[in-house]
């Protein structure tokens, strides 16, 4: 990492794009990701699907060519921070594979499709913002998991499942499968692997 926290230019920062259900403990995981890698004095940003859908992406509607295009305009977003040598986490649901196909292909080495696999029922429960009520009771179209399709990676590059397990633990597995794909630098992988504190369930 140069002194700044960025990574070198031979070195291709990772891009941690996390999908999965409404609900299912993205947001929580990428920040508390964020919050790690800062506090180990890395650059970092994450990219979170409902504040860029307020802003850049405020003009799009959820057809499928609105939905693409939502995809297209995150993953170059995710590559211009990825060049300044950040670590990009990315908390969308990009519900089809398609969507995660696009992303891989703008974004390209140091893609990491990170599927958070939290079950359907335990997102339905979890329903922090009321949407999956609204959406059952058709105040809520196009929703994913109710109205709209979710299709699950095959073979994502990171998979974890936040229903009984800390943020903490999420965090540890992340960390453990990018090193495992040797993306991080040496005094980077010590930094982040360093024993992880108790942290509440992801919601």
């Amino acid at each position: 990492m140069d002194m700044n926290g960025g990574f070198p230019p031979e070195v291709i920062a990772p891009v941690v794009w996390m999908t999965g259900l409404p609900g299912a403990g993205k947001t929580t995981t990428a920040n508390a990701l964020l919050n790690r890698l800062l506090g180990s004095g890395v650059k970092a940003i994450v990219l979170d699907g409902d504040t860029l859908r307020t802003g850049l992406c405020s003009d799009l509607g959820f057809s499928d060519a609105d939905r693409m295009e939502n995809i297209r305009r995150f993953a170059h977003v995710a590559k211009l921070f990825q060049r300044e040598g950040y670590v990009v986490i990315v908390a969308t649901i990009s519900p089809l594979r398609a969507h995660r196909d696009l992303a891989r292909a703008i974004v390209g080495k140091g893609f990491f499709e990170t599927y958070v696999s939290t079950p359907l029922e335990v997102c339905r429960a979890r329903d922090p913002k009321g949407m999956y009520a609204r959406a059952e009771q058709g105040r809520l179209m196009q929703f994913t998991g109710v109205s709209g399709a979710y299709e699950p990676p095959v073979a994502p590059d990171i998979s974890i499942d936040t229903t009984n397990c800390s943020v903490a633990f999420s965090l540890a597995e992340i960390v453990a499968q990018l090193n495992q794909a040797t993306v991080l630098p040496a005094q980077l992988a010590a930094a982040v692997s360093a024993p992880f504190p108790a942290v509440a369930a992801a919601g």
